[in-house]
């Protein structure tokens, strides 16, 4: 598997990315054709088309939502605990200033510089794009939705 870095970090997944997504598209089209082509019946093609763009914005929101939902909260317990096995101390109090987006950049950070971004991040009001930059020896997280 190839070292993970920022370049790289974003996940496909293939059926949806690369099937589903573009069968929907190629339906789309068609649909929209057909109703130019076809004037008699083309509020037929256009509630095919709004049919197909509504299953569309559902399939995507539904398998993201579950999925990054459950990752956010596994992330958010795992940069806890990364936090106090490196500091001894708990990351609730500092989690406050933090958002859920900065939180999730974190844990990319590797132990030795992670405690220190923390506190650049809350000093600093970082993006979560920023933490991302910041990193000097990504972690990869190789088990992502």
């Amino acid at each position: 598997m190839e070292t993970q870095n920022y370049k790289n970090h974003i996940r496909y997944y293939p059926p949806h990315h690369f099937v589903f997504y573009p069968v929907l598209l190629a339906g789309i089209i068609a649909s929209i054709t057909f109703a130019f082509r076809h004037p008699d019946a083309a509020w037929e093609w256009v509630f095919i088309t709004i049919l197909l763009l509504i299953i569309g914005w559902l399939g995507f929101m539904l398998r993201q939502h579950y999925a990054l939902t459950t990752q956010d909260r596994i992330v958010r317990l795992e940069v806890r605990f990364r936090y106090f096995t490196l500091t001894g101390q708990r990351f609730e109090p500092l989690e406050k200033n933090l958002s859920l987006g900065q939180i999730l950049a974190l844990r990319f950070a590797s132990d030795g510089e992670f405690p220190e971004l923390v506190k650049r991040a809350i000093a600093e009001n970082l993006s979560p794009d920023d933490i991302k930059r910041a990193v000097k020896e990504w972690q990869g997280d190789y088990m992502r939705v």
